[in-house]
């Protein structure tokens, strides 16, 4: 079993507020964590797709009710919104008999929004915490090109062979499709949503072109927004938001969009090993959001993110503001001698940001040219996680 960075987050965040929200997609390892912390006090656990489980629930208040002296855990919560209104009487009234903290531990593999959109909000009552897959500060350091090719999903990550972790995230795929999805609510057929997801894949670390993805579905954008949205929701796809800045330049508006697991970006390509995978167009695409994905998983929890582009070409791939407004500007580069462009030192002179770095498939660190600091992805990561 691999240690998880956030499980202290999580335990921290416990001793804090009444109720915790562990966000991430299905086979994250949300249930392993909550059973792990389950075990180090009086704890009841639920699984909400369990039919036993929830008829436990048929009358909520009285059940949590004479448990308020336990951690309830409560998993796959997005299956059961009603209950949202529950918790918040509950949480109120033991608030007010001086139960302030540790009350429930709530899985779900849906995002923020979705949640407060399905029930009752739990403002000032409940902190978030998002797990994804395994990052690299959580593996071992040359398990690097393994986590990239399989993607972080645990399962696929330490799969026996490169065949089975490929078979597991095709049928992690399927599922999805097939089953969890419908089970939220929305028709939507699961072979144009694969079809759709794939697309994406195609152009991972692109910035969005609605029209071109409504006319190779042959749906209309309100559509593509609308699949865009659901796949965002349940964590599966990223999207990063232009930078916004008073520069006085033409800038792009459109966001880009990432498949967030690098392994699922290959199975949906049908790359199955490292080879296919290097000879195929997405390998830059596929590394830049590995990169994206590793810096932002390690990042401050209250940074925030963006890329920056101008009409004129001027381009930094990720924009990190760090608590307190700093910027750090990262350029990310796959191969072993990377070059910038004169549009990296153009999107400099604009941002102006405390700290430059260009992340590239090596392990040396140096600088090139004025306050630009070549890096390896590990190293900066662990930096990221030290701020």
């Amino acid at each position: 079993m691999l240690p998880r960075r956030k499980s202290q987050v999580v335990r921290a965040r416990l001793d804090r507020f009444p109720a915790v929200a562990l966000l991430g997609p299905r086979q994250a390892g949300k249930t392993t964590l909550a059973e792990l912390i389950a075990e180090e006090r009086p704890s009841v656990y639920l699984d909400l797709e369990n039919a036993a489980d929830r008829a436990k629930l048929s009358d909520a208040a009285l059940y949590l009710t004479g448990h308020e002296d336990k951690l309830v855990i409560l998993d796959e919560v997005q299956r059961a919104p009603e209950l949202f209104q529950t918790l918040r009487g509950l949480i109120d009234r033991g608030r007010r008999r001086g139960i302030r903290a540790g009350r429930f531990l709530l899985l779900g593999s849906a995002s923020i929004d979705l949640l407060e959109q399905s029930g009752e909000s739990l403002a000032g009552r409940i902190a978030y915490v998002e797990l994804g897959p395994l990052d690299l500060l959580e593996v071992d350091a040359d398990a690097r090109d393994r986590l990239w090719v399989r993607g972080g999903f645990p399962d696929s990550f330490l799969a026996g062979s490169g065949e089975d972790s490929a078979v597991w995230r095709e049928n992690f795929i399927r599922t999805y499709l097939e089953r969890d999805i419908p089970q939220l609510g929305p028709r939507v057929p699961a072979e144009t949503l694969r079809r759709f997801w794939t697309m994406l894949a195609h152009m991972q670390g692109a910035t969005l072109n609605a029209a071109q993805l409504a006319r190779g579905l042959a749906i209309d954008g309100k559509t593509v927004a609308g699949y865009l949205d659901l796949l965002v929701d349940l964590l599966l796809v990223r999207r990063l938001p232009p930078f916004r800045a008073n520069v006085g330049k033409r800038l792009v508006k459109s966001p880009k969009v990432y498949v967030r697991d690098s392994g699922i970006v290959h199975t949906l390509l049908g790359l199955d090993d490292r080879e296919a995978v290097l000879g195929h167009p997405v390998a830059g695409g596929s590394w830049e959001g590995f990169v994206l994905e590793n810096l932002l998983g390690a990042a401050p929890e209250r940074a925030k993110a963006w890329f920056y582009r101008t009409a004129a070409g001027a381009e930094i791939d990720l924009v990190l503001e760090m608590p307190g407004g700093r910027l750090w500007a990262v350029e990310i580069k796959r191969g072993l001698a990377p070059k910038l462009t004169r549009g990296f030192h153009h999107a400099r002179e604009d941002l102006e940001p405390e700290r430059s770095f260009v992340v590239y498939s090596g392990d040396d660190r140096y600088f090139m040219g004025e306050r630009v600091e070549v890096i390896g992805l590990g190293e900066l990561a662990q930096l990221l996680a030290t701020v």
